[in-house]
């Protein structure tokens, strides 16, 4: 086993005059289960392609694109594990100093709208050969969309990036029945059939049974249309019951088809199981590695989707949210491929997924129904219909925590601490505080004001405040001093300064100042973001406040860390601003002390 060719060289070492495919990304290369390209490229390999990998080329350089000569079938192109525009900038629109999927952490290796340029790019040194576009930067901009970056409605990356084919969601069973399609001899512009895909064509009439959307003028010159469209894409996310949605722009229609299938738990393993290095390329070591790397390294994937619907999540969009769980057998593999590692101490990081704590789907109904369009399982309330069990998810860690070598075995990936607390056992809130927990668990209540929180699609803070005493308690009651850290986003929609006033007196009564705050990033494909741009909530189309004004996100975001010296003067502001001079003094109850004049 090895890493797969970055050159000629490595070509001939194989044997081969060519590939079958090859994968840029905007990623360097590492040849690890979480990242989307490794993923892809050795399950292709398992099908018998031949896949090469350009990593990181030089966007300014079109000899980058040509350094495994032209593919047989075709060009596979993401951006990397992350956004090129969130990996770029603050929410604050400032350039970001560092890249950690990039050796050493340097930045600027990959361009803004990496999926587009890209592609652009391998369009102008190969003009006929298939370009076949996904990963989370292109599955969220698979048809119209806000973008924050530009202000601007956007249309298709399909359009924008010249590319034939866009594969939406995670992309493993589409990817192989287009290689397969590619292969058979089918045209790129004929694989119109493929569920998880997008495609263009000209002819009205070809989608099956289709959705029609607003058209992109229509979307762009109005809000309420933008929302319209929004909610359409919104309720068709599920694989069993999504339609087929038709996007019109002038004389050409960008086609969504219907979700793809969840993978079964036996697909699953499969590509976890799949022969990964598990490492990054050596030609980075010499650079100290790729940052994200050491963050994953030694944690395991043990989840997809996820039915908690937070409202500034991509997941629905991405994931879906349908639980798809990974055995206990091939989870077990994982950690004794993981002992092997010269690196490995004994520790591992996580066990978990987009949330750590959901094993199962939320309810029977989902399997042959799919997830409701008109509900959510969670919130404002929680359904009748859902299951709480964690018995598997314990289950699981004990078996981890029991394999010879392992000292302990932590959770990280964000539970779901209304889940925690609806469960009628107590045995995994028992489990967690006594092995899983390195003195603090990090959570997510996000804010504490009722209507902020259900535009966020979270649970109140009533629930959250009965979670940390249980925690709190269950921690006293093993003589363990744990602590719960809580994060929090500042200026999401729906939240005005009085809200975030509220906020910061949560949080001067919790006793301690969060030391990272999050300012709400409107990235494509979240509700969160379409309420930002449109003012509007598209499921019940009330009006929604949107602190956009700059001085008003900088307050909002100041009143969560009151306490630093340089925020004084904005928090000040902002409390004259509200009439809150009770919260100015000397007394417990006061936020900021007055100027000494």
């Amino acid at each position: 086993m090895d890493f797969l060719p970055i050159n000629i060289d490595d070509m001939k070492k194989r044997g081969w005059n060519q590939c079958d495919f090859i994968f840029v990304t905007g990623d360097a290369y590492v040849d690890h289960s979480s990242f989307g390209a490794a993923i892809l490229s050795r399950l292709l390999e398992r099908y018998g392609y031949k896949v090469g990998i350009i990593a990181q080329p030089d966007w300014k350089n079109i000899e980058s694109f040509k350094v495994l000569g032209e593919p047989r079938l075709g060009f596979l192109v993401n951006s990397g594990n992350i956004d090129s525009m969130v990996n770029h900038y603050t929410t604050f629109r400032k350039k970001r100093n560092t890249d950690a999927y990039s050796p050493g952490g340097k930045p600027n290796l990959r361009p803004d709208r990496a999926v587009t340029v890209y592609s652009n790019k391998i369009r102008e040194a190969y003009k006929h050969i298939p370009i076949i576009i996904g990963g989370i930067e292109a599955s969220l901009r698979r048809l119209n969309h806000y973008d924050y970056w530009s202000d601007s409605i956007k249309r298709s990356v399909l359009l924008d990036s010249g590319a034939d084919i866009l594969v939406y969601g995670m992309g493993e069973k589409s990817l192989i029945q287009i290689a397969e399609a590619l292969d058979s001899g089918i045209p790129a512009g004929e694989i119109t059939f493929i569920n998880g895909t997008v495609y263009k064509t000209k002819d009205r009439e070809r989608p099956f049974e289709p959705l029609f959307l607003p058209t992109f003028d229509e979307v762009s010159s109005s809000k309420e249309k933008y929302a319209e469209s929004f909610k359409i894409q919104y309720e068709n996310t599920d694989a069993i019951s999504g339609k087929t949605l038709v996007e019109q722009y002038g004389t050409v229609y960008v086609v969504q088809n219907p979700p793809m299938e969840t993978l079964t738990m036996d697909e699953l393993d499969d590509v976890y199981d799949l022969e990964y290095m598990m490492d990054c390329h050596p030609s980075y070591k010499k650079d100290g590695g790729i940052p994200a790397l050491k963050e994953i390294k030694f944690s395991i994937t043990s989840v997809r989707g996820c039915f908690g619907g937070c409202n500034f999540c991509a997941l629905n969009f991405h994931q879906g949210r349908i639980v798809q769980a990974r055995s206990h057998d091939s989870i077990l593999k994982e950690v004794e491929t993981m002992k092997n590692d010269k690196e490995f101490k004994g520790y591992i990081h996580d066990v978990g997924g987009p949330t750590a704590n959901f094993r199962i789907k939320a309810c029977k109904k989902q399997e042959k129904f799919g997830a409701c369009k008109d509900r959510e399982c969670m919130t404002p309330v929680k359904c009748k219909n859902l299951q709480v069990d964690h018995s598997d998810y314990v289950n699981l860690l004990r078996k981890i925590r029991k394999v010879e070598g392992i000292k302990k075995v932590f959770v990280r990936s964000g539970i779901r601490y209304d889940y925690a607390i609806y469960d009628n056992s107590d045995e995994f809130m028992d489990e967690l505080c006594k092995y899983h927990v390195s003195g603090q668990l990090r959570t997510a209540p996000e804010h504490v004001s009722d209507s902020v929180l259900k535009l966020m699609g979270k649970p109140s803070i009533s629930t959250y405040n009965k979670f940390v005493k249980k925690f709190n308690d269950t921690s006293k009651k093993i003589n363990k001093e744990q602590y719960i850290v809580p994060y929090f986003i500042s200026s999401h929609p729906g939240s005005t300064l009085k809200d975030a006033i509220e906020l910061a007196e949560y949080i001067r009564d919790m006793g301690h100042i969060p030391e990272q705050v999050q300012d709400f990033y409107p990235t494509p494909g979240t509700m969160s973001t379409c309420m930002y741009y449109t003012g509007i909530n598209p499921l019940t189309k009330e009006k929604v406040h949107v602190p956009k004004d700059k001085e008003e996100r900088r307050m909002q975001r100041a009143l969560l860390q009151y306490n630093k010296k340089e925020n004084y003067d904005i928090v000040l502001k902002a409390l004259m601003k509200e009439n809150r001079y009770d919260l100015i003094g000397y007394g417990p109850k006061a936020l900021i002390k007055p100027r000494k004049n």
